[in-house]
């Protein structure tokens, strides 16, 4: 379906942002990376994937540990500030995945994110935003068949959920979003908007940078820890977003997470 899609700047959060995103469950930010600074992170991602089977959609977690350009991305100023602006100034990176979506391949599957243990949806109604996606568009997703994302608009405050009979289709809703943007492009989205990955039918593959931030006391999805060599090098605010840090007995009783440095200068 070609609507307009909810578009927002880089920076700053607006009162507009803030309507589009809570109407959609998504906004998407254009020319966040510049054509080098995209090039740099697919380079990375590629590396990331070297010698893993390019079979069907796969995604890596903790690449920012090893890989400058990926790191840089944690806590980019044209993204970071909307990040706060939903959650506050208490929140954490809960995991960061490269994804592929290799070329003449398919992995639809219309699903909201979340745990399989319990659902989201299951936590309270609307659905709590627990789960806030940055997705960093590496390669072009200009046209469809690209391995764009597809999105049911609002469905984050349905109290119905997708028909099974509809979660393998490409087309399962009359209502639903295809997302076409060139590379550098930042689709940031709420765990519970169903969505599903178009099949990429190009001849190169599709790759994505997924940062997902989470309220501080969500367990982590792509590491159990972070590596100290990394904390140690970083920067103090990335290092305040991994959350790896001495909590007391009663972390939540009295403010015990420490302040994010939001101040700090950016690189």
């Amino acid at each position: 379906m070609f609507i307009d899609p909810p578009l927002s700047k880089p920076g700053e959060m607006t009162e507009m942002d803030c309507f589009l995103f809570e109407c959609f469950g998504y906004i998407l930010i254009e020319d966040v990376l510049s054509p080098e600074e995209c090039a740099e992170a697919l380079e990375a991602t590629k590396r990331l994937h070297a010698g893993h089977p390019k079979e069907r959609l796969l995604q890596i977690g903790r690449g920012f540990e090893k890989e400058p350009a990926l790191e840089r991305l944690i806590d980019h100023p044209a993204v970071l500030p909307k990040i706060r602006a939903l959650y506050g100034d208490r929140f954490v990176l809960q995991a960061a995945w490269c994804t592929i979506q290799p070329a003449g391949s398919q992995s639809v599957g219309w699903h909201q994110d979340g745990s399989g243990v319990t659902e989201f949806r299951e936590v309270g109604y609307p659905v709590p935003l627990l789960q806030l996606r940055a997705s960093y568009n590496l390669t072009d997703q200009s046209h469809l068949y690209m391995g764009n994302m597809m999105m049911i608009p609002g469905s984050h405050k349905s109290k119905v959920e997708m028909p099974e009979s509809a979660r393998h289709e490409i087309y399962a809703s009359p209502i639903q979003h295809i997302i076409t943007c060139k590379p550098g492009a930042v689709l940031i989205f709420h765990n519970g908007v169903w969505h599903s990955p178009m099949p990429n039918n190009m001849n190169f593959d599709r790759y994505n940078m997924h940062y997902i931030y989470s309220p501080p006391w969500l367990r982590r999805s792509d590491r159990e820890a972070t590596d100290p060599e990394f904390l140690a090098r970083t920067t103090p605010r990335r290092r305040a977003l991994m959350g790896d840090h001495e909590r007391p007995d009663t972390p939540f009783g009295g403010g015990g997470y420490p302040a994010i440095p939001f101040d700090d200068p950016w690189e």
